[in-house]
């Protein structure tokens, strides 16, 4: 669950399942090197492993997860700490999740939207969904680069019936004290991603959920 405030959270409701048309999932992110070990790694986001596997439980849609996957001296790398360098365990998704990888993308930058996987996938396999669910970590970093960046997109070809869908129990950031505070992160990410016309919902509810 996204670190908030409780008068936060409860302006959010919960989505039933059974809006979802046509969905694929992304789970962006849920890496080692994010989540158990590395210099980028906070072990409160493996809070949001539970209720990633109990929506990918539901079967509701093709699910695809994304890693980063850097070389051992990239660009990135002038920005933040070494990380998830290809290769090594912190490039590999938690094992707690490993039942669900059937598909993966790699990207080597913070935003899923430029890897070369994604930019495939827009063009050859994007018609085939109308929602677009996407969970994991960091919710100001990762996560709402590519919500944003998807969305533009959407917008530019007039994708009227498709919709960005943030579930707010299966997203999070990493907390530093006096450096980076999650809650204040996760609140300016999830407003900033709902001023640009993506849906935040808390969860999912309905049948089996």
């Amino acid at each position: 669950m996204a670190r908030t405030s409780d008068a936060f959270i409860q302006k959010y409701t919960k989505m039933d399942i059974a809006q979802l048309k046509d969905p694929i999932i992304f789970v962006v992110d849920m890496i080692n090197g994010f989540v158990k070990e590395g210099a980028l790694h906070d072990e409160a986001i493996s809070k949001t492993i539970q209720p990633i596997c109990d929506l990918l439980d539901k079967e509701v849609g093709r699910t695809i997860f994304v890693a980063d996957a850097h070389p051992p001296k990239t660009r990135e790398f002038l920005s933040y700490p070494s990380h998830c360098v290809i290769g090594t365990r912190e490039s590999e998704v938690v094992e707690e999740l490993h039942p669900y990888v059937h598909e993966l993308f790699h990207k080597n930058s913070t935003n899923t939207f430029t890897s070369v996987d994604f930019q495939q996938f827009l063009k050859e396999r994007m018609p085939m969904y109308q929602d677009i669910v996407i969970c994991g970590c960091c919710s100001d970093i990762c996560i709402m680069q590519f919500a944003l960046c998807l969305n533009a997109w959407l917008n530019e070809h007039n994708e009227t019936k498709k919709r960005v869908i943030i579930p707010m129990d299966c997203i999070d950031t990493y907390h530093i004290d006096d450096v980076h505070d999650a809650v204040e992160w996760n609140e300016f990410s999830i407003r900033n991603m709902e001023a640009n016309g993506i849906q935040v919902v808390a969860g999912f509810k309905g049948e089996n959920c």
